[in-house]
């Protein structure tokens, strides 16, 4: 006969509903799983006859494996229930194959990746599936299930169809920020191609903090229980992480690339060169500058940005640098310039209003629009 399975310890409610402020209201805890009341419950498999313990929450049950558990597959269960198909499902933790094959959804066991049966599993010889779309790092089970219900989520989340534009955008962009890293973290992957030894330890990240939820080795109790607790505990870390990505990724980020990208194609209008780009509302923008600028097949590259200072209402002049993560200016403000301020900036350039150039010469700051233009201008030529 089948085993039967144990409930853990306590149901906790699966997710908080919030709402967003910018485009549609987040319903938070995508739509499926958000409307349904049911509680998250995980089991160990146990002997027994096969049956449920006090009945399953939707019908539906996903499994994953007991023991030890890791990041990728916390997050996979989380986000497999944030679906329509899988909404409300308990949780099975076990090894035991023929429980697995009763299930309605496997993640990170079984040794079989087959998204018709809903079999996602990337331990087995030959597996070498990747997200696509110019990502090349090997999947894990997270990535496994946010590639194939991703723009269901985030669908629902906006309040859109999965056809969207916005919906494929941020589909990118969060496995980009947030997904491949764990899946790296997970297959074992190096961020850095070197043997060179690192300068420090991170165990801040998302994986070190869910693997800190296992039981500690000196706990007297060892239980299932104790372990399936745990890992509703390591759900909701990784899940609610998840969810404050899309929602800073709605919030924050689809509005700062559209305005990034409205000034990136009116730089015409600012100066023939097509090199000074203003920005009409600060925002957030390196990252999205270069992305758009290799999307767009921009040329010539933007140099400098200006937009004004919030606090001081002086107008900043920024040279964009050669990489969103590398100091280096593509081109930086003229060398003469460079640890001068005010009157004395202003007589030396010939431009009225300066306040200062900063010593590495990445950014400078003039009292007007007109004047921080002009030093943009001026430093194009030089």
């Amino acid at each position: 006969m089948l085993a039967a399975w144990r409930l853990s310890q306590r149901a906790v409610t699966f997710i908080p509903r919030v709402r967003s402020q910018t485009l549609n209201p987040l319903p938070m805890a995508a739509a499926a799983a958000a409307a349904s009341p049911k509680r998250l419950r995980v089991y160990s498999s146990v002997s027994g006859d096969g049956r449920s313990a006090n009945g399953a929450g939707s019908g539906k049950r996903v499994g994953t494996h007991n023991g030890s558990f890791h990041c990728d597959e916390a997050l996979g269960c989380y986000l497999i229930r944030l679906t329509s198909q899988f909404a409300g499902a308990d949780v099975v933790r076990t090894r035991d194959p023929q429980i697995l094959d009763t299930l309605d959804a496997v993640l990170d066991v079984g040794s079989v990746y087959d998204p018709s049966r809903h079999r996602y599993d990337h331990h087995q010889k030959g597996f070498n599936e990747v997200f696509g779309h110019g990502f090349n790092t090997k999947l894990s089970s997270a990535g496994l299930v946010y590639k194939h219900f991703g723009k269901e989520i985030i669908a629902k989340e906006l309040e859109v169809s999965e056809d969207h534009e916005d919906v494929h955008r941020l589909y990118l962009a969060i496995y980009k920020s947030f997904v491949e890293a764990l899946d790296a973290v997970d297959n074992g992957i190096n961020q850095y191609d070197t043997d060179q030894p690192p300068k420090y330890v991170n165990n801040t990240h998302l994986s070190s903090r869910v693997g800190r939820l296992n039981p500690d080795w000196t706990d007297p109790d060892q239980s299932p229980e104790k372990e399936n607790a745990a890992f509703q505990q390591a759900m909701m870390l990784a899940g609610s992480e998840f969810m404050e990505s899309v929602r800073f990724h709605v919030k924050s980020w689809l509005p700062a690339r559209s305005i990034v990208l409205e000034c990136l194609l009116s730089r015409g209008k600012v100066d023939p060169s097509e090199e000074i780009m203003v920005l009409d509302r600060f925002c957030p923008w390196k990252l999205h500058l270069f992305e758009l600028e290799e999307e767009l097949k921009i040329d010539p590259l933007t140099k400098y940005v200006l937009y004004q200072d919030e606090r001081s209402k002086s107008w900043r002049v920024q040279a964009v640098g050669v990489a969103p993560d590398r100091f280096e200016s593509r081109k930086p403000l003229p060398e003469k310039w460079r640890g001068l301020r005010d009157d004395e900036l202003s007589n030396d350039i010939g431009i009225p209003g300066c306040v200062f150039v900063h010593m590495s010469g990445f950014i400078g700051g003039n009292k007007t629009y007109e004047g921080a233009l002009e030093m943009a201008r001026a430093a194009i030529k030089c």
